[in-house]
């Protein structure tokens, strides 16, 4: 399974990484915009928002892509460890 998270604390970028790794999804992080996120996300199988770390315009351009590509999302305000395996445990276990 993979997962995109966007926003997000920069230096948890390895830490959300090896907590997705353990429930046995491949991640890419992006904490903050460099470039156009849009190309980037690709096509996942679960959008992970941070909305407290991240700007509106990366969350608009988040959502956008997730919608065209039916993409479910998961909107969390914090950005922490515990928050993440929260979400993870919710959504691995539905999709199980």
């Amino acid at each position: 399974m993979s997962v995109v998270i966007i926003g997000g604390n920069e230096r948890m970028v390895c830490q959300y990484s090896d907590i997705c790794k353990c429930y046995g999804c491949k991640a890419k992080v992006f904490p903050k915009e460099h470039g156009s996120v849009r190309k980037k996300i690709g096509c996942p199988d679960l959008l992970i928002l941070f909305t407290n770390t991240v700007s509106h315009k990366m969350v608009i351009t988040a959502a956008q892509e997730a919608k065209r590509n039916n993409v479910p999302i998961a909107r969390i305000h914090t950005s922490s460890a515990a928050a993440l395996k929260t979400v993870l445990d919710e959504y691995c276990v539905a999709n199980a």
